[in-house]
């Protein structure tokens, strides 16, 4: 294989997060999330996002923050409206539905929720005999590579709230929404955009493992580290996602950089894809890009790159996935598009 494109988290970690560590590795500090290195992301991570009242937690997956989260803000009666195609509703096993919480997922042609949509949900769920629509779960950027604008999300969040629902964002690749031209959007603006709780993902930007979850309602703030201890995760040794934010956020914004990165590789391949006649139903708004290709171009492509097929379309065509990261070299992109090139113009 000459390289590949599974994934944003293919690679390890950057060499700045890793010296980091290295550097603080033989510290002694406090267990289980209480040692300085936290406190200092948290104030930092507040600082980037203008949310200096939040409480901020580290935790080691997306999937453990997405499930202690939203469980934390639901009665046993009580639902999340969901994308079809977010990530808990295809990608976690069924993790949150496993902890009794019904997913109440519609259909949406390119992954985001509208007012619209949200009504559609809550038409479904009226009486005793359903569960209660109560949150709403968000993803910036969605499974299918695009964003929300700004007004888009705060469109979505005012709704929401004007029905009674709390609402959630999943920030696995919030660095490369807030990288996007398209959203729009800084990291203050996240924070300004009135959501009870979001996290902001590390894994996919470079990080070892580790996600940071924002809590800015404080309905949800007290006991949240008894959510975090019954449901696996806390971490005795917490510290090292500590370490790994405090490091995102330092002074030269390592974590909007590297998500920059990440961000032009993809539109490089998306524009030269273009160029070459390649079929898109969506646009590539961040640092994924979803080709609709002949078979034989899905076929011989993939002998030679990692990439994921997605789904049919049609008899004689693949929609697939390539991801670029922090760490994709422009060299590789260029030499992708090289032999798509080739094998199209067979």
């Amino acid at each position: 294989m000459k390289y590949s494109f599974y994934d944003d988290y293919t690679e390890g970690v950057h060499p700045e997060i890793l010296k980091y560590i290295s550097e603080h590795n033989l510290d002694q500090q406090f267990t289980y999330g209480r040692d300085e290195y936290s406190k200092l992301a948290a104030e930092r991570v507040n600082k980037a996002f203008g949310t200096a009242n939040a409480d901020v937690h580290f935790l080691p997956t997306g999937t453990v923050c997405n499930v202690i989260g939203l469980k934390s803000m639901l009665r046993a009666i009580e639902g999340v409206i969901a994308p079809a195609s977010g990530h808990i509703n295809t990608h976690e096993t069924g993790a949150l539905e496993a902890h009794g919480h019904k997913i109440i997922w519609v259909d949406t042609p390119d992954g985001k929720l509208t007012p619209a949509l949200i009504d559609k949900a809550l038409a479904l769920y009226e009486d005793e005999h359903t569960v209660i629509p109560k949150v709403v779960y968000l993803t910036q950027v969605t499974e299918l590579g695009t964003v929300y604008t700004k007004q888009e999300l705060k469109t979505v969040i005012e709704y929401a709230k004007s029905k009674g629902l709390y609402t959630f964002l999943d920030g696995a690749r919030l660095a490369m929404a807030v990288a996007s031209k398209t959203a729009n959007m800084t990291m203050e603006d996240v924070g300004n955009l009135g959501l009870d709780m979001f996290y902001i993902g590390g894994t996919k930007n470079g990080g070892m493992y580790g996600e940071a979850l924002v809590i800015q309602n404080d309905i949800f703030k007290k006991d949240f580290r008894h959510f975090i201890k019954q449901r696996g995760g806390m971490m005795a040794k917490g510290r090292f996602i500590g370490l790994q934010f405090a490091r995102f956020f330092d002074e030269d914004n390592l974590w909007l950089n590297l998500a920059n990165h990440a961000n032009e590789m993809a539109q490089l391949l998306y524009n030269r894809l273009k160029e070459l006649g390649v079929e898109f139903d969506l646009t590539a708004d961040a640092n994924q890009v979803f080709p609709i290709v002949d078979n034989k171009v899905y076929e011989q492509l993939s002998q030679e790159y990692g990439f994921y097929p997605w789904n049919k379309v049609g008899d004689n065509k693949t929609k697939v996935r390539f991801v670029c990261s922090w760490a994709t070299p422009k060299v590789q992109v260029e030499a992708l598009i090289a032999d798509a090139r080739k094998i199209i113009q067979q």
